[in-house]
């Protein structure tokens, strides 16, 4: 009890040093080694939860249910569940197994691809969760499964093994508390991080030394950002307790790896499913491509037609009924009475009937085709070897196949610009002292920035002062092996320096070309070898750590004679508020010209102080550290008063360059029609010299700034940002020409125009307000009419900001945005495509895109040939499903006709249900899979095409009603093609008459030939798939037609369809009837595409048609005319030029080339 008395008094000391943490909310307390705090506690072990991950969706007991809950959940399903429960119920014509088997076949692929991934993902949990970890136990080291790890057990890590939970580092192997780790699988940035435990745990290195520390953590609840963690580490030594502050550098995250030392014991936090990287697995919101949102239109119409098919034969029936020369026959009279009974129910009970008669007109298989053509065919991406980067060894990564076509349709493109347009590889070019300019060479020879143009030096005082604040103003480290006895560091020794951000290890490189040499840190004491050769040593106090709100970073050292520094590095924006501006002026010329260089610039900063202004520091950042509430806020507000009244030293240049045929890539963009933004956080003179350099402008843009530097010399910055908005959008919008035709993809006339916005200016116009609508709606209407846009100095959220706005302008244009880092992240769920760079500043990007490609440059293959083929083939999947859907159920309609509206079917049941499974589906799914109606190399030389396929053009209403219409006629000529053929129903020499069934058959066999012909005839790029499941549907069409009538089933009651086929066949009329009926099918087609190739044969040659494109050609004699060698038509779009896609290119150049001007509607 004295004890507890004791615990009880520290607990109210510790209270009144931190306020208000008593009141805290959302901690936990994990007690390390689920050990009371002394031995007379009793101790209770918390519940948490276990270690075992579960990432599966389903479990064996629930898939079945589930599954099919999820799949009904979609309306095509589920209105074929109804059609299939009408059959089973009400006496309809056909039976249940028509509707029935479909579906099966629909919701089984599914499902069994469903379990599939399921099933992989079950595999890939077990390997995980049984796992051998090594846990400390009794001061021993006890070998266990992974998903038996608790809370508050001491685990034991060994180099190159991966954590297998959370872990808060207590002590290493090299007895300095510090080691590295990889965080590739969470984020996968390939440098090392480098972790440190607190001063009290680091040296318990051995198993009996770590199970003897008594001690508890408190700490925040399981939340999933990887970058912040709030705890503190309470130790108890000999009834005093000792309390150290965690933080992210303290937390090892599961899925990281250990690297480069022997081991390392820690203590568990979070496990399981509370893992941070767990917590990270949440599915990102769903996107819907435009071509679904056709698919649903489309569906509502043929919907529409089907109701009105069902209501035209149910009340033709009836007015065919009135008469009663058509009623029932004489044998089987009906009275009034029982013929007006149930009248209603009759005739609701035929509009069904009706309703599944035609019901096969909704192809129910298109939902599965088109899930299997986008997952089959995002393969192709990833195994594009143009897209594969030999310097990280990988490929393109597809995270989503649901939006392939999307790639086809993109209007605006949102990019970032470091480490995106730029290779994020930096290199450390000049700096800046006292308004001296050091460059490159081995004597520091530097030249004034200034009128004068002399030579001279800085202060050496003051040139050695910021290059040690180069070389300690950081968070490198040096890597090297770990070993037994600890860290070698040898001065001789050649190091390599690891850090998680590029520009320090440029600025710590371009130190040591000046003769200041970095030499590692070891306990806290920072090593630098200066000119003359001297170790240095400093004593590191504390490291505010660099956020992107301060946009800077700085450290607390002490020197050996007892001097006590502040060293500060950030943007010169952050920098200059906080010294003086007597500094400001030497140094801000040099910054700027770095800028329009296109260099990166860092100002450095320092002050000295005091020992009571250093002690009032320490104890404002420890109060702050300890807290567990507000700690973000506690200490932001500590470094803003302590990185204040700074003197600046100097600036450095570190040079980012472009990646390669960055340039190149958005030429081509442009030139496809895509208007391209660039959103950065870099300051606008860099950003505008990377805009130039990567010809996003060119040099005859105007350029339109609504910038911060455009608004400072007035009082109401408010006001003058609407009048220049007002003045621009005059000049842009109501006093330029306006586009002949109505072009959609037009820019403002012959002159370009590009607009540079920064992130204050931006605010300003999205604030809230009326007035703020309306000139935002002014702001949008001017970037519509600009070439290129240039956002910088944008916050993660303003980027998002931007890409919404623009998304949801009139139009509902498609938007791409494209980044590399953790705050592009943001932007990329915002827009309806998100691409990953695979870059140096983490894989965030590329885990939450839908697509991740190596570099920039492998956007244009993405968009300009993989977007525009997708887009051209699952755009002809939709079309064609509806086409031949149509042909088939037309006959069945124009039937009732002529069978007194009895809902007599006039094809089998066998054919209707195996129509779309079977005789109809293998040839479009190759088809969607692998044509190319251009090849690749002509899409890539000609950005222009991309332009013909924009706006949804293949799946507009015009292009769907010509499908429509074509369908439409094939089904008539079809019909009354068999029905004059059976004007003499003898149709051999024997006399013997044909039946209904024989009809039903000859009309689907020509059915099912024309429409797999008509496949063909669209298909310009053959391979021997394509030849294999065209004629190989045919050929198994007849097998099985021969087959089914052929034997006497025993299951089947009635056997209409015995020898049916095969009689069939005997008939040399019904042999030509099918031939001659196929060619009248296809006849307009066949002579639509003829028409244009003469038209194109007779063009003049352009640069254009000389490509090497290899489609079938087809060698006509026209009469007089000689030969002429035709070929089938390239370019495969609806749109003509009045409708705006050409919206640069010259007119004549349009009409000379046979791939632009063809106008064919790509059925």
């Amino acid at each position: 009890m004295e004890l507890l008395g004791d615990y009880e008094s520290w607990f109210s000391l510790w209270s009144l040093l931190c306020p208000g943490e008593e009141k805290r909310v959302g901690t936990r307390t994990v007690y390390v080694g689920n050990r009371p705090t002394s031995e007379t506690d009793a101790f209770i072990a918390q519940k948490y939860c276990d270690n075992r991950i579960v990432s599966s969706k389903y479990t064996v007991w629930n898939f079945i249910p589930k599954n099919l809950f999820e799949q009904f959940r979609r309306i095509a399903n589920f209105y074929f569940l109804i059609i299939f429960l009408v059959q089973a119920i009400v006496d309809t014509p056909t039976s249940p197994v028509t509707s029935g088997l479909p579906l099966f076949f629909v919701i089984t692929v599914t499902a069994i691809k469903q379990g599939y991934e399921d099933w992989l993902r079950h595999r890939a949990d077990r390997e995980v969760n049984k796992s051998t970890v090594y846990i400390i136990e009794n001061s021993k080291c006890v070998k266990k499964e992974c998903e038996k790890i608790k809370v508050g057990d001491i685990v034991e890590v060994r180099d190159n093994e991966t954590f297998p939970c959370d872990l808060i580092l207590l002590s290493t192997s090299c007895g300095d508390g510090i080691c590295t780790a990889t965080t590739a699988s969470l984020d996968g940035e390939s440098n090392s991080k480098t972790y440190f435990a607190v001063r009290e745990t680091a040296s318990l290195c051995t198993d009996e030394a770590i199970d003897s520390l008594t001690a508890t953590i408190e700490c925040e609840q399981p939340q999933p950002d990887l970058y912040k963690f709030v705890g503190r580490m309470n130790i108890y030594t000999n009834q005093d307790i000792k309390a150290r502050s965690l933080g992210p550098e303290n937390l090892l995250l599961k899925g990281a790896t250990l690297k480069n030392t022997r081991k390392i014991y820690g203590v568990a936090v979070y496990t399981g499913m509370e893992t941070k990287m767990a917590l990270n697995y949440q599915g990102k919101s769903q996107k819907r491509s435009a071509v679904e949102k056709s698919i649903n239109a489309f569906l509502i119409v043929y919907l529409c037609i089907l109701v009105s098919k069902a209501t035209i034969c149910t009340t033709l029936k009836y007015v065919w009924q009135s008469n009663p020369a058509n009623d029932e026959p004489w044998y089987n009279l009906k009275t009034r009475k029982e013929k007006e009974s149930f009248k209603i129910l009759k005739i609701f009970t035929d509009f069904l009937s009706f309703m599944v008669l035609f019901n096969f007109i909704i192809p129910v298989s298109m939902y599965v085709t088109v899930e299997m053509q986008k997952f089959l065919g995002s393969f192709f991406i990833s195994w594009d070897k143009e897209m594969y980067d030999e310097e990280i060894k990988e490929g393109a990564l597809v995270n989503t196949s649901d939006l392939n076509e999307e790639l086809g349709q993109v209007e605006y493109v949102f990019t970032d610009k470091t480490g995106t347009l730029t290779e994020n590889t930096m290199e450390f070019i000049e700096c800046c002292i006292d308004g001296h300019k050091y460059d490159d060479t081995v004597d520091g020879l530097s030249v004034i920035d200034g009128c004068g143009g002399s030579f001279g030096k800085a202060a050496k005082e003051k040139e050695e002062l910021f290059l040690r604040a180069l070389c300690l103003c950081h968070t490198v480290q040096i890597k090297k092996e770990c070993q037994t006895d600890g860290l070698v560091s040898s001065p001789d020794n050649k190091c390599t320096y690891v850090s998680a951000s590029p520009d320090e290890i440029a600025l710590v490189n371009g130190a040591k070309k000046y003769g200041f040499t970095y030499m590692g840190i070891e306990n806290d004491i920072m090593k630098i070898k200066n000119q003359r050769n001297e170790l240095e040593t400093y004593q590191l106090l504390h490291v505010l750590n660099f956020d992107p709100d301060r946009r800077r970073m700085s450290v607390l050292v002490k020197s050996h004679t007892g001097k006590i520094f502040l060293f500060c590095k950030g943007a010169d924006s952050s920098m200059f508020p906080r010294v003086a501006l007597e500094e400001i002026e030497r140094i801000k010329v040099h910054v700027e010209q770095n800028a329009l260089d296109g260099y990166r610039t860092l100002c450095v900063a320092f002050k000295e102080l005091s020992q009571d202004e250093y002690d009032q520091m320490n104890k404002q950042l420890d109060e702050a550290k300890m807290a567990l509430q507000d700690r973000e806020e506690k200490l932001s507000k500590a470094f803003d008063d302590i990185e204040a009244d700074m003197h600046l030293l100097g600036a450095t240049a570190v040079e980012d360059r472009l990646q390669e045929q960055a340039a190149e890539t958005i030429e081509a963009l442009h030139a496809a029609g895509m208007k391209v933004w660039v959103l950065t956080g870099d300051k606008l003179e860099t950003a505008k010299s990377t805009c130039y350099a990567c010809r996003l402008f060119q040099n005859n843009t105007e350029l339109l700034e609504l910038t911060t530097k455009t608004l400072e010399e007035y009082q109401r910055k408010e006001d003058r940002l609407q009048e220049l908005l007002l003045e621009y959008h005059r000049r842009l919008v109501q006093e330029a020409p306006k586009p002949k035709g109505g072009l959609k993809r037009s820019w403002s006339g012959s002159q370009d125009y590009g607009l540079i916005i920064d992130g204050s200016s931006l605010s300003l116009i999205l604030s809230s307000g009326c007035s703020s609508s309306h000139y935002k709606n002014i702001f949008l209407q001017i970037c519509q009419k600009c070439t290129a846009v240039l956002c910088c100095r944008m916050a993660p959220l303003q980027k998002a900001q931007i890409v919404k706005m623009v998304k949801n302008i009139k139009g509902n244009p498609i938007t791409l945005s494209v980044g590399d880092g953790a705050n592009d992240v943001s932007m990329i769920l915002e827009a309806h495509v998100g691409i990953g760079i695979k870059g140096r500043e983490g894989r965030q990007a590329a885990r939450n895109s839908d697509y991740a490609v190596p570099k920039f440059k492998h956007l244009k293959k993405l968009l300009l040939v993989h977007g525009h083929l997708y887009y051209v083939r699952i755009a002809q999947l939709v079309q064609y499903f509806f086409y031949k859907n149509l042909c088939f159920i037309l006959p069945q309609f124009l039937y009732q006709f002529f069978c007194g509206f009895s809902q007599q079917p006039l094809y089998d049941a066998a054919y209707l249900t195996m129509y779309n499974i079977c005789f109809t589906s293998l040839p479009i799914l190759a088809y969607s899979l692998l044509e190319q109606h251009i090849n690749i190399e002509t899409l890539i030389a000609n950005p222009k095409l991309y332009m013909r396929i924009s706006d949804n053009a293949m799946l507009q209403w015009w292009p769907f009603l010509y499908w429509t219409l074509l369908g439409a006629f094939e089904g008539l000529v079809f019909f009354f093609g068999v029905y004059l053929l059976f004007q003499n129903p003898a149709l051999e020499g024997n006399g013997q008459v044909y039946g209904n069934w024989s009809f039903g058959t000859i009309v689907f066999t020509t059915l099912v030939f024309t429409v797999t012909l008509k496949l063909a005839l669209d298909t310009r790029y053959w391979t021997w798939l394509n030849h294999l499941v065209i004629w190989g549907s045919l050929a198994f069409y007849v097998i099985f037609s021969i087959f089914w009538g052929g034997i006497i089933w025993p299951f089947l009651k009635q056997q209409r369809m015995y020898f049916v086929f095969s009689h069939m066949l005997t008939s040399v009329s019904v042999w030509l009837a099918i031939i001659l009926l196929i060619v009248v099918g296809l006849y307009p087609e066949i002579l639509l595409r003829l028409t244009k190739n003469i038209k194109a044969a007779n063009q003049k040659e352009h640069p254009l048609s000389s490509c090497s494109l290899k489609p079938p050609a087809i060698t006509l004699s026209l009469g007089v005319i000689k030969k002429v060698q035709l070929q089938l038509p390239m370019l495969i779009s609806y749109r003509e030029l009045e409708n705006g896609y050409l919206s640069r290119l010259d007119g004549e150049e349009y009409n000379l080339n046979p791939l632009l001007s063809s106008l064919e509607l790509y059925e």
